[in-house]
């Protein structure tokens, strides 16, 4: 097991700065509750609407952002999980049809970039070589700001700045890591067998090598 596989294992959700990663909409700041509030499994009501705030923050009209694959990270522990219960759980098996969605959708956004430098005979990015590196302070939003709109547009100038400057490639591996976590769902889907579901699993797996 590489360096990155044993963070994307053994991190603990309060080791990430969630107030610090942008998302769509919002900072990822409540993300550690609405993990609670899935993985209890226990209100079909509310870990529907919950699962769905995340889902819509961490991918909007194929983009990913800075809190995604950090994410994932828990939304794939969370999956483990409810893949173990689905069999007695109406509300795990929920859980493991809409993420299975999501999951080939991840996979299919980081697939058509690895195509589309191709095509463009891009030179091919380099992403950061540590997963943890996205946590770097110059990648972070700052804590303090007067006035977040304009605060967020210098940083990200900056942050382009300092991407262009780089070999590496902070934007690429926003996508690369998101989809390094999903490899970790191989063996979990092998072990579903539910008929309803078994098309949704196999187009997982033909994404994920």
């Amino acid at each position: 097991m590489n360096e990155n596989q044993k963070y994307i294992c053994n991190v603990k959700v309060e080791e990430i700065p969630w107030n610090r990663l942008t998302t769509a909409y919002v900072r990822a700041t409540e993300f550690p509750e609405y993990f609670t509030v899935i993985e209890s499994m226990s209100n079909k009501k509310k870990v529907k609407t919950t699962l769905h705030d995340i889902l819509r923050n961490i991918e909007h009209q194929s983009t990913l952002w800075r809190a995604t694959p950090f994410t994932m990270i828990f939304l794939v522990r969370i999956f483990q999980k409810a893949v173990a219960e689905m069999d007695n759980n109406d509300i795990a098996y929920d859980i493991v049809k809409e993420l299975l969605h999501f999951f080939k959708l991840i996979a299919e956004l980081f697939q058509e970039t690895e195509e589309y430098m191709e095509k463009m005979e891009m030179k091919k990015e380099k992403p950061l070589p540590y997963f943890s590196d996205m946590l770097k302070e110059e990648y972070l939003f700052p804590e303090e700001c007067d006035n977040e709109e304009d605060e967020e547009m210098l940083w990200e100038e900056d942050v382009e700045k300092f991407n262009e400057q780089s070999e590496y490639s902070f934007y690429y591996s926003i996508y690369y890591y998101s989809y390094q976590v999903l490899l970790n769902c191989n063996e979990t889907l092998k072990k579903i067998s539910n008929t309803a579901i078994v098309e949704q699993v196999n187009k997982l797996q033909k994404l994920l090598y």
